[in-house]
């Protein structure tokens, strides 16, 4: 059964561009309700894609729809760390269908889109055009960000030797994973971030006693479940900071903190700032971007 990765498309986005090495905890046999473009930038091995298993190189680019499973895994030796092995973009597929509504040029869109359900593979020369515009995006603001995402798909358009990977008849069934005991966990805990998540009640939900919970929890997720949690309310709280509406405090016991102390030592922790320099660096950083748009 595949894993639910939460997938943290930020409000003031509307995708999201990263990068990860090797191992990573995403790298696992997993699916998420987003659109994800995955680009290898280094390792081979093999991949899985729904009901499909084939070999992948750098320069391998492939297009995901929604909910189906997949997978790819590096050959290296144990215990070796690659510091970058791929490009990623996740989208949610109201971001794309809202386009596709406001503007008739983008309705050649849907048949790709509809050819992803079972995942597509492009051509070499498709993927190393690709990089370029990937690498670009990991950096961009504003519309730029948009005009790079258009010409990607305008890359996957062109690209008459993309094949598909999962086979006609293979469907994702998102309701069979979602019933998954910790899957019903990991939904759980992003629907009550606010709330006194106790690793002994979510073992419950698990229908597991606490230290099984907590080896599968740290299995299929690379991390304790005090550290997703706290991950999971550093990202919300990330995105409340930058919206300049909400008080530290108010945004501390918001995102599930019981106290600023503790909340301010976790943010530090994992973004190097605590939360108001936080802010502070986002408000110039817009500042910038504001009167490079003047200019």
């Amino acid at each position: 059964m595949p894993d639910l990765e939460l997938v943290d498309v930020r409000r003031n986005e509307s995708f999201t561009i990263w990068s990860h090495g090797y191992p990573y905890r995403t790298v696992r046999w997993h699916f998420h309700p987003e659109y994800e473009i995955q680009f290898i930038t280094a390792t081979s091995g093999k991949y899985f894609v729904g009901d499909f298993i084939g070999q992948f190189e750098p320069g391998n680019l492939v297009l995901l729809g929604p909910n189906l499973p997949h997978n790819w895994v590096s050959d290296v030796a144990p215990g070796e760390q690659v510091p970058e092995r791929g490009l990623i973009i996740q989208f949610p597929s109201e971001f794309i269908n809202n386009g596709i509504h406001a503007f008739a040029e983008l309705h050649e869109l849907e048949d790709l889109l509809l050819d992803a359900q079972a995942g597509l593979v492009f051509t070499a020369a498709t993927g190393a055009a690709a990089e370029s515009i990937m690498r670009q995006l990991l950096t961009a603001q504003g519309c730029k960000r948009i005009q790079l995402f258009l010409a990607l798909f305008d890359l996957m358009i062109a690209d008459a030797g993309r094949m598909p990977l999962a086979s006609p008849g293979y469907v994702p069934d998102a309701l069979a994973y979602m019933s998954s005991r910790l899957n019903h966990v990991l939904r759980f805990i992003a629907e009550n971030l606010d709330t006194d998540l106790r690793e002994s009640v979510l073992a419950e939900l698990a229908q597991q006693s606490t230290s099984a919970f907590s080896r599968s929890f740290r299995k299929h997720t690379g991390m304790s479940c005090i550290q997703y949690i706290n991950q999971l309310r550093i990202n919300g709280a990330c995105e409340l900071l930058m919206q300049g509406d909400l008080g530290i405090t108010d945004i501390c016991f918001r995102v599930g903190f019981n106290n600023v102390s503790n909340f301010n030592r976790h943010f530090l922790i994992q973004k190097g700032v605590s939360p108001s320099a936080f802010r502070k660096y986002q408000e110039i950083n817009m500042a910038s971007r504001n009167l490079a748009q003047a200019a």
